[in-house]
């Protein structure tokens, strides 16, 4: 297995994205494939709902050239990461904080998306 060199690790381009160009190094770090398990029926409407046509597919594994930043409570912050542990655990999925982050995004704009004033979104945003 081979990590990342600092040049990947501190890299920050100066200017825009279009003109930013990736730095290749020796080093990279590449992820083990990993068997997935059969595809359930549930499992498969869940997915064909999270990703209808249209909707923004999640960018995964991948280097994103833009960034924000979201500041979650403690409780938050924590079961995020016991559903990042118990994914491995249970599921044998190997997924970042970011990674969870964007799938939770992409799933909920999807139901946005699909379903518009009875979504999900437009529901929580309404309790407040």
């Amino acid at each position: 297995m081979t990590l990342p060199g600092a040049d990947e690790l501190f890299f920050r381009p100066s200017g825009g994205a279009e003109d930013a160009a990736p730095v290749e190094t020796e080093r990279q770090y590449t992820a083990p494939e990993q068997k997935s398990p059969p595809e359930t029926t549930a499992r498969r409407k869940r997915r064909i709902i999270a990703q209808p046509d249209g909707a923004p597919k999640p960018s995964g594994r991948q280097r994103h050239d833009e960034k924000i930043t979201v500041y979650i409570s403690g409780p938050e912050l924590l079961a995020l990461e016991q559903t990042r542990l118990s994914l491995r655990a249970e599921h044998g999925l190997s997924a970042d904080r970011g990674r969870l982050v964007r799938e939770a995004v992409a799933v909920l704009l999807a139901d946005f998306e699909e379903n518009g004033q009875t979504s999900m979104l437009v529901r929580r945003l309404s309790e407040d």
